[in-house]
């Protein structure tokens, strides 16, 4: 059995409310509740494998919309007791799934302006969430393989908390497409 994972409940708006082969969580946004939650069902349940789907904001203009793998994760929101950003006091400073892909950064802001764009791509982020380091770190204490797909929603610029409402309907029907296809379901 095999968990399907999202933040939010719109992200799996355009996916089947039962899918063969896999049981769903939605554990809400942020580091907190997508550790919490992903912690709740691993303790509960063993599984062959974690998919986490979901949207992600691009913060490298090569980046067009599309669904992009995700191979590692960075939190753009710490920083360490000598002030380095994006180095935690007591965790990794990147965590990885194993798979090729993209580096996410993660963080409990919805970023969307230009100076928090350049600190994220200054740390080797190329798409911004708020919940993939958590999942991939709480797969890892479980030794339980863990794969993230996440649809470019927006631009992680001005104005992104606007263009997310309009477009997640559209990263779902991306995402579900993906699995479909991938996981013949």
């Amino acid at each position: 059995m095999k968990l399907l994972v999202a933040a939010l409940a719109s992200e799996l708006q355009a996916f089947p409310a039962e899918l063969p082969g896999f049981d769903r969580l939605v554990t809400g946004p942020g580091k907190l509740k997508a550790a919490y939650g992903l912690t709740r069902a691993l303790d509960a349940t063993a599984y062959d494998e974690i998919l986490v789907v979901g949207t992600a904001g691009a913060v490298d203009d090569d980046l067009d919309s599309g669904v992009y793998e995700v191979s590692a994760a960075i939190q753009h929101d710490v920083q360490d007791l000598d002030g380095v950003v994006g180095q935690h006091v007591s965790l990794p400073s990147h965590v990885e799934t194993g798979r090729d892909g993209h580096t996410i950064a993660t963080g409990d802001i919805f970023v969307d302006d230009v100076d928090a764009v350049a600190r994220i791509r200054s740390l080797g982020g190329v798409l911004v969430d708020m919940e993939t380091f958590s999942y991939i770190w709480v797969a890892q204490q479980f030794g339980v393989p863990i794969r993230v797909l996440r649809a470019v929603s927006d631009r992680a610029q001005d104005g992104a908390t606007q263009l997310w409402d309009e477009v997640v309907a559209a990263c779902s029907a991306q995402l579900w497409e993906r699995v479909k296809d991938e996981y013949a379901v």
